[in-house]
């Protein structure tokens, strides 16, 4: 067995590990100093809840077994979820956490990323200004990183502007709801936001199912009947409501302008201050003003925190990897080290307020990020500066 570990030579024995345990001791020490308590979920956790709440390339990489009391179990991908799963079992809001320890990653055959790294990270759930906790965890996750933070590229985004763009548009609210399904599926968000606007001719199939929902409801079910049996597992009535919805889909489209101004908000990307007021010239109807206000305070909080917040990059589209993050992201990107050695970015995170409401809860502010000390490590060089 290698004494190696994730982007770290000899990080399991000897010095390698004892510098290792020396970062994780300073990161608990800051986390806890900023009144977050230590916390630590177990290593393997529910698969169906978790795997309807990750993205598709967490959710493609996760280890999963057999337990035969508990059923199906995924060795977590991460901390975010299951420390959300223990505070929601009996934690008092407000609530700030700290953790640290390995998660999992499957990989394809022949890759270099690692199976297994470290994570540490902190929460803060409940906090009811939100743009405080978002300015405070990120100065978190960037003193965290320490020397590394000199050479690391952040890079920020803001979903709850991409939210507030699909809301503002001329269209109805079934194609709303496709649309925020799909934001973090971008290709897919693509196609469908084109298949609402100017189509082609519907096909001789679909043209014959339109024409009897607009013949009215006998026909209608006439025409599905003589289809044949039912295939899969969509019911009768199923059939006959998504026809209905093909009819009226059918006599209406979004207009190019709008399908045009919701690319130009996804496309917008500089220095923060420059992407605000850009966005602010895109915001004709005020549909954004809420989310642009709260961005444009979160700024003046990051500058409080030492940050130079107007210059801090921003990119409208960022954020879209994981599937609980639905308002500010953050992360920070590791600069090429002398040794071409490939790191991934050595921290970041984000706000995911209707994370709970997807685990059966009401509505909670939730914000957090994490650091990967083996990669903070590996980017200062073996002896603690730069490589």
């Amino acid at each position: 067995m290698s004494a190696s570990r994730a982007y770290l030579p000899g990080g399991r024995i000897g010095d390698g590990l004892d510098r290792l345990a020396g970062e994780l001791a300073r990161i608990d020490a800051l986390f806890a100093g900023a009144g977050a308590q230590a916390v630590e979920p177990a290593t393997l956790q529910p698969s169906d809840e978790l795997l309807t709440l990750y993205g598709e390339d967490i959710r493609g990489r996760a280890f999963v077994t057999q337990d035969p009391v508990d059923g199906e179990l995924m060795l977590r991908p991460d901390f975010t979820v299951p420390v959300l799963r223990l505070h929601l079992q009996g934690g008092v809001s407000p609530a700030r956490y700290r953790y640290a320890g390995p998660v999992w990653r499957r990989q394809e055959p022949g890759s270099t990323r690692p199976t297994e790294y470290l994570q540490a990270g902190v929460e803060i759930l409940g906090e009811p200004d939100a743009v405080a906790a978002d300015a405070e965890v990120f100065a978190l996750i960037r003193d965290a990183l320490a020397e590394a933070a000199a050479t690391a590229r952040p890079r920020t985004g803001d979903l709850s502007i991409v939210f507030a763009a699909i809301a503002g548009l001329a269209a109805p609210e079934r194609w709303k709801q496709a649309l925020r399904r799909h934001v973090w599926r971008p290709a897919k968000f693509r196609r469908r936001l084109e298949a609402y606007g100017e189509r082609p001719a519907p096909s001789p199939a679909r043209s014959a199912l339109i024409a009897a929902v607009e013949q009215g409801e006998d026909a209608l079910r006439a025409h599905v009947r003589a289809l044949g049996p039912l295939h899969g597992a969509r019911g009768y009535e199923d059939v006959l409501a998504r026809a209905r919805e093909l009819a009226a889909d059918a006599r209406l489209v979004l207009p190019r302008a709008q399908i045009d101004w919701l690319e130009a908000v996804l496309a917008v990307a500089g220095p923060s201050a420059e992407a605000l007021e850009t966005l602010r010239g895109l915001d004709e109807g005020g549909a954004l003003s809420p989310a642009l206000d709260r961005f444009a305070r979160r700024l003046e909080a990051l500058e409080a925190r030492g940050v130079d917040a107007s210059a801090l990059p921003f990119d409208a589209s960022f954020g879209r990897g994981l599937e609980y993050y639905d308002g500010f992201t953050f992360e920070f990107a590791a600069a090429p080290t002398a040794a071409g050695l490939p790191l991934p970015p050595l921290g970041g995170g984000g706000r995911y307020d209707a994370l709970t409401q997807r685990l059966g809860h009401g509505a909670l502010p939730a914000v957090g990020g994490i650091v990967r000390p083996e990669a903070m490590i590996a980017a200062t060089g073996p002896a603690g500066g730069a490589s």
